[in-house]
């Protein structure tokens, strides 16, 4: 059997399904969006009631009638940046970060690869207020007790080295105790950052 189909008509049929797959409307995968009046209604609860947690404001939606589950209720909390109750009642990490700033020095690393492709770790102080930069020390092989050399900041911050209150860390396991102990005996406060979370030292990440 033989059928008498010219090219022109193939290639019209492959235009002609192209055209319906692209213009079918397909369905999006996962749970629909929350409706915008509802997230509203979710933060305007959060903001009005700040000892309360997600698990709260989604039994009082459940008794105004909205069927929402605790999760999307905690996602939507978190997506607008609402810490999670009890925290939420004190001052938030940037509002502190901005009170505090003139009283807070924070260090990390930050790396530069040479034209050999070989890294150097480069360890610095940031003045938050002022954002002036004291680089501590350069090293290849960066070790913990090589860290700890960074105390003779303190005698390099002379006078400034008494307003400071706090200095701040991320969780690297090359910032050590004994570095710690330095700055804690000149009264100033040790803070890590929380666990996971890269923005809390995005002044020295930048």
């Amino acid at each position: 059997m033989a059928f008498f189909i010219t090219p022109a008509t193939l290639l019209r049929w492959h235009r002609h399904l192209l055209a319906r797959y692209w213009t079918f409307p397909h369905a999006r995968p996962g749970r629909p969006p929350v409706d915008p009046q509802l997230r509203a209604l979710i933060l305007r609860l959060a903001r009005e009631n700040p000892t309360w947690g997600h698990r709260r404001v989604q039994g009082e939606l459940a008794r105004l009638g909205y069927q929402i589950a605790a999760s999307t209720v905690w996602k939507v909390l978190r997506h607008a940046g609402v810490d999670p109750a009890p925290r939420r009642s004190g001052p938030t990490w940037t509002q502190f970060l901005t009170a505090q700033a003139r009283t807070i020095l924070a260090y990390d690393f930050f790396t530069v690869n040479t034209v050999f492709f070989k890294r150097i770790y480069v360890l610095f102080f940031l003045e938050l207020a002022g954002r002036r930069v004291h680089v501590a020390g350069v090293s290849t092989h960066p070790t913990s007790a090589w860290v700890t050399q960074a105390r003779n900041l303190l005698m390099d911050l002379d006078q400034r080295a008494e307003e400071l209150q706090f200095l701040l860390r991320d969780r690297d396991a090359k910032f050590t105790t004994p570095l710690d102990a330095v700055f804690t005996a000149a009264g100033v406060q040790v803070i890590r950052t929380p666990p996971q979370a890269p923005k809390a030292n995005a002044h020295a990440e930048r």
